[in-house]
């Protein structure tokens, strides 16, 4: 299985993703609104298809991504159908004993209320994983003193539906709020100082009642949201750039279209970052192109426009992608490297210039 396991720092959130290595068939799940092009460019670097977004529960300290994830790729929304009437936009709606198939893989479904009447933990098809959203973390346990949770409730779900599970089961929750990033279900029958041990319901209901947490900072605008599966409220997804098709990849540069930059030679500021005597090589240059060696990129910032996007460009898209980083340091937002540099611009066919001044 493809598994990778994705932090959100403002909320402490884990998502993680999971494909079939034989089909590219992808799920993820516990989306954060604010890192959907980093999630989204995941994806597509490793060439998954992705088939749902799923939520553990309807979260009260983020937002979900999953409608932007469906906009973006036609997956499906899936969350518990416990929400009933008051959930929009879940095409999935899911309980306990369902099955979420991606390819040759699947996740069962098993309700895990207490934290909310919502949660689920979804196990995988072999039980080597489990993603508990809030209800079992690691050496700890979701609240339950709001969204309908109930103490007593959560105690049930999870001595009944997660520490039934092999002991091996690895155990991956919703939140980590001091960098831990998985459990096994062993440990936490054991060692969990909730409910681990010889923990009998009574011990833990105690516990929990008496937790005395403030409220989520974001629970009056998280609970509604995601109740609309995160679609905001106006219904127009966020965008990268407003004058560019622009993508942000994974690691968190953004890029833009050789083809695109060639339409566009008059409207932009292209910035080659190579050495001169790069600039009669086999690829040539691009028309118009300015000349600054990344070297000395950072001592002249001050000399370039602000009024216009600048879009960078070096052999491979390496260099400039470092020189986008470079420019938005020194305060320029418009800023995008050409994917691929002078190899994709040639490769596509498109005009260079050779022996001509600089």
């Amino acid at each position: 299985m493809i598994f990778r396991q994705l932090f959100d720092a403002a909320s402490s959130t884990y998502t993680y993703l999971l494909g079939c290595a034989t089909t590219r068939q992808a799920v993820i799940i516990d989306t954060v609104f604010e890192q959907h092009f980093r999630d989204r460019a995941l994806i597509e670097e490793l060439g998954l298809h992705l088939v749902a977004a799923l939520d553990t529960h309807c979260h009260a300290d983020h937002v979900t991504g999953a409608w932007l994830m469906q906009q973006a790729t036609g997956c499906r929304i899936g969350i518990s159908a416990r929400y009933g009437a008051d959930l929009h936009g879940a095409d999935l709606r899911l309980d306990h004993g369902d099955r979420i198939p991606f390819g040759m893989r699947h996740l069962a479904v098993r309700a895990t209320p207490g934290h909310t009447d919502g949660c689920v933990t979804y196990v995988s098809d072999d039980q080597r994983l489990a993603f508990t959203g809030d209800c079992l973390l690691i050496r700890g346990a979701g609240r339950c003193d709001f969204q309908q949770g109930h103490a007593g409730t959560l105690y049930q779900s999870i001595t009944g539906q997660i520490f039934s599970l092999p002991d091996d089961c690895l155990v991956f929750p919703a939140h980590d709020y001091v960098g831990r990033t998985m459990s096994c279900v062993g440990e936490e029958r054991v060692h969990n100082p909730r409910i681990g041990g010889q923990a009998d319901e009574r011990d833990f209901v105690g516990f929990m009642e008496n937790l005395n947490l403030p409220h989520p900072k974001q629970l009056a605008v998280a609970v509604p949201a995601n109740l609309r599966s995160g679609q905001p409220e106006g219904g127009k997804p966020p965008s990268l750039a407003d004058w560019a098709p622009v993508r942000q990849t994974y690691a968190g540069l953004i890029e833009i279209e050789p083809d695109w930059v060639a339409d566009h030679l008059d409207d932009v500021l292209l910035l080659d970052v190579r050495q001169p005597a790069e600039m009669d090589e086999r690829l040539g240059r691009i028309r118009n192109a300015r000349l600054l060696p990344l070297s000395e990129l950072k001592a002249h910032l001050e000399e370039l426009p602000k009024d216009r996007p600048i879009v960078t460009v070096c052999h491979a898209g390496m260099r400039s992608g470092q020189a986008t980083v470079l420019l938005k340091q020194g305060g320029f937002t418009r800023v995008a490297n050409m994917r691929g540099g002078m190899l994709v611009w040639q490769q596509l066919g498109l005009p260079v210039v050779r022996g001509e001044g600089l």
